[in-house]
């Protein structure tokens, strides 16, 4: 392929930086946005197979690049564009500078990396896991190469979803006479092997085969021949890294070893489960007992976080306070090349051009600007612990950093600011939270597109902060816009579509437009029965709503219908006293009352007054709106001093809340 061609009628590519067994990548410039990218052109051999199959192989890759693009977490390479050029398949991804973990290996002669590298690799990647496992994605086919630690020390996933396209398109490799598809043999789990089940577990057992080898230096089953590595993973249980590496503590290697269980059940449950276990073991090694004073060469340095290495001592960016530790499992900056680089046409005059081969200022323009990654990780961990002022602060800290070093449109600066508007949100300044995601949704709908993800996650935070302000048809307007988003870039049926689809009917019941909801429910839940079945409970919701739409309607035979079903269904796939069950059960309640018949309508709310007080409190809002209601059906029936004594006993229930709330 020749350099310098235009593919798409956008992407210019410069020059390759990857080859391998599926196609090449290439940096490229994307000459609408005027930033560097990664393109990488895979090669379907159309000249082997017949035009109907690759037909299928270009929907299966239009289907898993939406999946990639869809991927949105610091620890995963972010996925710009797709598309077909000229028989050739493309993927457009963010421009990472720094090496794999396999090019580290070699760059280190193929020895161990220190204790301190391996917890903060392991800790990320089990972070980035745990949310691509939430989206019910996994990679099948992670390994050193697909791990790439930038040069702010961010370790990012690669090739989500390349792996399964690889065998689709026909480059993988296969074992001599065997006819076995292989991926990446060393970091095979067992049932990959065998050709089971594949889930969230291979992952976890890959990813215990890459921190043995960067621990040891070696994979745990290292011989020459893949099928003997085939047999090892199958068979063999690996030799215990502290072996060979006496300084690696015990909760590590504990750690590794159970990621490599033969038996997925034998592995962590997941990779939220791993994270916190990494955390443990960081947290129970031996503290120092004293801190050393500066320039004491008696005591040995801690370890630097990755955001810190390389910051020289100085002035502060802004404000008084020192760089951060990076929280466990959270990437430490946002920065990448492709918004610090000479040239960038929309980068703000006070940005100077930084890039690989020209550092800012000796390295202070960087090294500030690492310092103000590691402000912003921190505050997101103030957050997550609840800490929503101590938070704030490190918000606004972080965005008058960026927008004096950046500019006011730099993606990095918009994120900073899009955290600030969240923050005012956690804090209840409703008001001041909407104004501020305003801005930012403008801001990146001009400078990424109306359609890039980031885009479109500041359009869902206003729509919902107008939703809790009451302003629904703005709300409704922010909805339906990424809903369409999402439409165009993930495809109808992708669950994040849905869930905006959702809210959309959400915003139209709020605003009185029932007849609108209803068909639009109906829709919904067709489209969540094609994509995800008739009993997930994300079909059951979509089904709750259309019961609900058919009651404000004055329908409520078929509410009452609705409700019933959606209940029994509920029931048998969450449980009689989830929540969702007994929300669905108060609609029967409620429409047998409308219909007259208060007798039935009265066991019914007693039922789910019941259930809630058992499993929330006598207390809790949920149960005393639920004796209120039952309240109301015995004065309906003409039982007044019944209603009366339970009205009371509300009251009081009521009483003591407040009074324990002050």
């Amino acid at each position: 392929m020749a350099e310098h061609r235009l593919i798409h009628g956008r992407y210019r590519l410069l020059d390759t930086i990857g080859r391998g067994g599926m196609g090449e990548v290439w940096r490229a410039r994307d000459e609408a946005l005027g930033r560097q990218v990664a393109v990488k052109c895979l090669k379907p051999m159309g000249e082997r197979q017949e035009p109907g199959f690759l037909g299928v192989l270009r929907e299966r890759f239009r289907r898993e690049a939406r999946v990639a693009a869809g991927l949105q977490h610091r620890g995963v390479t972010v996925v710009h564009d797709f598309g077909e050029d000229d028989g050739i398949l493309f993927l457009v991804m963010e421009l990472l500078h720094g090496r794999n973990l396999s090019q580290l290996l070699d760059d280190n002669r193929r020895q161990p990396l220190p204790v301190p590298d391996i917890t903060e690799i392991a800790e990320q990647t089990a972070a980035a896991l745990a949310y691509t496992h939430e989206q019910a994605v996994v990679h099948r086919d992670l390994k050193p190469a697909n791990l790439v630690r930038t040069t702010d020390g961010t370790v990012k996933i690669c090739d989500f979803g390349i792996a399964r396209l690889g065998h689709d398109i026909g480059f993988t490799d296969r074992l001599t006479g065997s006819g076995v598809a292989m991926g990446s043999p060393h970091y095979m789990s067992p049932e990959q092997i065998a050709g089971g089940t594949v889930d969230h577990r291979s992952d976890l057992y890959s990813l215990g085969c890459v921190l043995y080898e960067i621990t040891t230096g070696a994979p745990p089953f290292a011989q020459g021949d893949a099928w003997a590595v085939l047999v090892g993973h199958r068979d063999t249980t690996p030799d215990p890294p502290r072996a060979v590496r006496p300084d690696l503590p015990e909760a590590y290697e504990r750690i590794i070893l159970d990621l490599l269980a033969k038996e997925p059940d034998d592995r962590p449950r997941n990779a939220g489960e791993l994270a916190k276990r990494l955390a443990d073991a960081r947290h129970r090694r031996p503290p120092r007992t004293a801190a050393p004073a500066p320039g004491d060469p008696t005591v040995p340095a801690l370890p630097l976080p990755p955001w810190a290495r390389g910051i020289t001592p100085g002035a502060p960016a802004v404000g008084t306070r020192p760089p951060r530790r990076t929280p466990a499992g959270r990437a430490a900056a946002d920065l990448t090349e492709a918004w610090t680089s000479a040239g960038d046409p929309l980068r703000g005059e006070a940005s100077p051009a930084v890039g690989p081969d020209r550092p800012a200022g000796g390295g202070d323009h960087q090294a500030l600007l690492t310092a103000l990654a590691g402000t912003l990780a921190h505050a997101r961990a103030l957050t997550g612990a609840g800490l929503h002022v101590e938070a704030q602060e490190g918000y606004a800290e972080a965005l008058a950093g960026r927008e004096r070093l950046l500019g006011p449109d730099h993606p990095d600066t918009l994120a900073a600011r899009h955290d600030v508007a969240a923050g005012l949100g956690r804090l209840g300044r409703l008001e001041e939270c909407r104004a501020t995601v305003r801005e930012v949704a403008g801001a990146r709908a001009r400078v990424l597109g109306d359609r890039h993800p980031d885009t479109l996650t500041s359009h869902w935070q206003l729509a919902h902060v107008c939703g809790l302000l009451g302003r629904w048809p703005e709300a409704l307007a922010a909805y339906r816009q990424v809903a369409a988003g999402r439409t165009a870039a993930l495809g109808p049926d992708h669950p994040d579509t849905l869930a905006a689809r959702y809210e959309t009917g959400v915003a139209l019941g709020r605003l009185g437009r029932s007849a609108e909801a209803l068909a639009h429910y109906r829709d919904l839940v067709a489209a969540r029965t094609r994509a995800q079945g008739p009993d997930d409970p994300e079909t059951l919701r979509a089904r709750h709503g259309l019961g609900v739409n058919h009651g404000r309607l004055g329908r409520w035979p078929e509410a009452l219908a609705e409700a019933r079903e959606v209940a029994a269904a509920r029931s048998r796939v969450l449980g009689a006293d989830h929540p969702d069950t007994l929300a669905s059960r108060r609609e029967i309640a409620v429409a047998l009352g409308r219909l007259g018949h208060w007798d039935q309508a009265l066991d019914v709310h007693r039922q789910v007054a019941d259930a809630r007080e058992r499993t929330l409190g006598a207390a809790h809002l949920d149960t005393l709106a639920s004796r209120g209601e039952q309240a109301q059906c015995l004065e309906r029936l003409g039982r007044p001093d019944e209603a009366a004594a339970l009205h009371r006993r509300v009251a009081a229930l009521r009483r003591e809340r407040a009074g324990g709330r002050r």
